[in-house]
């Protein structure tokens, strides 16, 4: 079974209390809570909550350390099949869309991107900045363009060494038939009034910075350009830092670019799947969740 929808929907409540329910574990599918330097920017779990309920793929690297959604595939998939040895629902929970389609669906086969390829895109990247590689994709592929998180370098790098490799656009190699798993989905989405959503989003975020988000994000401030910190709350902090903004523009871009991505979320989850099952946030229960259980399993 999978709980997931946008940032601050209210996945975490609910999920530990189906855990509790369920008797399972969490399997955690959120990107950025993998690590361990970044607790309050990404609403890890708390030290209780991990207590009351262990998840698993909290805290297991280092910022400087590289992983991505096919190590996350193959890493989530062996722990699940050593769950489902001793238990019949397995429950993951997260807003990492890459993560739980990468474990649900599978991830297309990609080219391998030659180091001369890199090497070129990357440099054309640092002479001629994001504005060029918006361009790019724009002219290359408009369809991954209109999906993509157009200010993330990484991502629209990628996309262009795998164009520039394939010959093909990149939204036409991410059509690939649906990965065979031996266990059935369950896939829960939640999601709330957009008003509501945004207000508690930016609610959130103030709740962050009184927890200390300014002296985590300073912490690892060294390590701006690693893609692991490449993320809404850390990114607008270090424009603090370097001084092209300040403190309290940076709160007001986390607020927005947070809502930017709630909305993001729930497009992906409403154009690339017809099999789930939404819930209104406010109103779901425990036993609404447990009633899509009876006679299946993951």
């Amino acid at each position: 079974m999978v709980i997931s929808g946008p940032t601050g929907v209210g996945k975490t409540a609910l999920s530990l209390d189906v855990a509790a329910a369920l008797q399972s574990d969490i399997v955690n599918a959120d990107s950025r809570q993998i690590y361990r330097e970044l607790t309050i920017g990404t609403a890890a779990p708390t030290a209780e909550e991990q207590k009351r309920i262990k998840h698993w793929f909290v805290g297991i690297k280092s910022v400087t350390e590289d992983y991505n959604a096919g190590m996350y595939e193959r890493d989530a998939l062996s722990l699940i099949r050593q769950m489902m040895q001793k238990q019949d629902i397995v429950l993951m929970t997260g807003g990492s869309m890459m993560y739980i389609d990468a474990v649900c669906s599978g991830l297309d086969m990609l080219p391998d991107v030659s180091h001369e390829t890199r090497a070129e895109l990357t440099a054309c990247y640092q002479e001629r900045g994001l504005g060029w590689l918006q361009t790019e994709l724009r002219r290359l592929d408009p369809q991954y363009y209109s999906e993509v998180d157009t200010c993330n370098p990484q991502r629209l790098l990628h996309a262009l060494e795998i164009i520039r490799e394939a010959g093909v656009p990149y939204s036409q190699l991410r059509q690939g038939e649906k990965a065979q798993r031996e266990f059935s989905i369950i896939m829960v989405c939640l999601q709330r009034e957009r008003s509501e959503l945004y207000e508690r989003i930016n609610s959130r975020v103030l709740h962050m910075m009184q927890a200390g988000l300014e002296d985590e994000a300073r912490s690892v401030y060294t390590y701006k350009g690693l893609n692991s910190l490449n993320t809404v709350g850390y990114k607008e902090m270090f424009q603090y830092f370097d001084g092209d903004i300040n403190r309290d523009d940076a709160v007001r871009l986390i607020q927005q670019h947070s809502r930017n991505y709630a909305k993001r979320q729930l497009t992906w989850w409403r154009n690339r799947h017809n099999d789930i099952t939404w819930f209104d946030a406010g109103k779901v229960t425990t036993g609404d969740i447990l009633a899509l259980t009876d006679n299946r399993h993951i």
